[in-house]
């Protein structure tokens, strides 16, 4: 998904001159084509992930649309206090692009785990969270947030490069996106990378009368425009690479409110295993998020 989001951005910087990429001291073999193409409007800022973000407040308070672009936790929990105070109270147009999200970069350790990132990046009131399944929401995210400026966090895969579903939709914050529709009042809801889950899901046979719809944009100030898709249907389960705590199922369980008619399921990530380390997919399956 990088090397995507990459040359998706530099296609759009070549007609839209507001738009500025900052990198902390990494990327390289993937940031070049921008950097080459736009050095004007490009910035290797260091190893200072809170003066990052920082600088990228200041360049976009002068009308730039400014992604800043890392690994996993880094431009997230590092710099918590200056995405609060500098990019989300002043609703200024700052794409906060983690890479890895989940267990993507696992072999590397805790500290490029990003399971705890939703969690944070949620409680931030003016903030998009936008986590894309494929390469086609990636895209069409780009298209969104670039057409509607603002805060956003943009959450993708390190090397995810399928397309799910190559039809035509739109995307917008709190809209469900169809990838199986059935006469079932029973369906899961993936956000990002679990969307990958997609084709183990179908060959399931407990799992054949089940929708499969995807929520690639959310926040916080979107839980109360999901009453009209939660009124459909009474069984619904969510998938995420996150730990359960705080992240996507807890939003949608608060989404429900006082509705109790609905059964949710929250399948994601358990907190037993946080310290291991492994590929993505032994660190899924080790902490709770597999299908057999």
């Amino acid at each position: 998904m990088r090397d995507h989001f990459i040359n998706e951005l530099v296609e759009r910087a070549k007609k839209n001159k507001k738009i500025f990429l900052i990198v902390g001291d990494l990327g390289y073999n993937v940031v070049e084509p921008f950097a080459e193409n736009f050095p004007d409007r490009f910035l290797n800022i260091g190893i200072a992930e809170q003066n990052m973000m920082g600088v990228a407040a200041g360049i976009a308070s002068e009308g730039m649309h400014v992604f800043v672009y890392s690994i996993a936790n880094f431009p997230t929990f590092r710099c918590a206090e200056q995405i609060r105070n500098d990019v989300d109270y002043h609703k200024l147009p700052v794409t906060i692009v983690s890479i890895g999200g989940g267990f993507s970069y696992g072999n590397l350790g805790y500290s490029h785990h990003a399971i705890q990132d939703y969690g944070l990046m949620r409680l931030m009131p003016n903030t998009l969270i936008c986590a894309p399944g494929d390469l086609s929401e990636t895209s069409k995210i780009l298209n969104y947030i670039l057409k509607y400026p603002q805060p956003s966090y943009l959450r993708l895969d390190k090397s995810f490069n399928e397309i799910i579903r190559s039809e035509t939709f739109s995307l917008s914050p709190g809209k469900w996106i169809c990838f199986k529709k059935i006469k079932s009042k029973k369906t899961f809801l993936t956000t990002g990378n679990t969307l990958k889950f997609y084709k183990e899901i179908n060959r399931l046979k407990k799992y054949s009368n089940f929708n499969i719809y995807s929520l690639p944009i959310w926040g916080q100030s979107y839980k109360k425009n999901q009453s009209k898709m939660l009124r459909n249907f009474d069984h619904i389960i969510t998938i995420e690479d996150h730990l359960l705590d705080g992240g996507f199922g807890s939003w949608i369980r608060e989404s429900i409110g006082g509705n109790t008619k609905i059964r949710i399921e929250n399948l994601g990530l358990n907190n037993k295993h946080l310290s291991s380390v492994g590929s993505q997919e032994f660190l899924n399956k080790k902490s709770g998020l597999f299908f057999v």
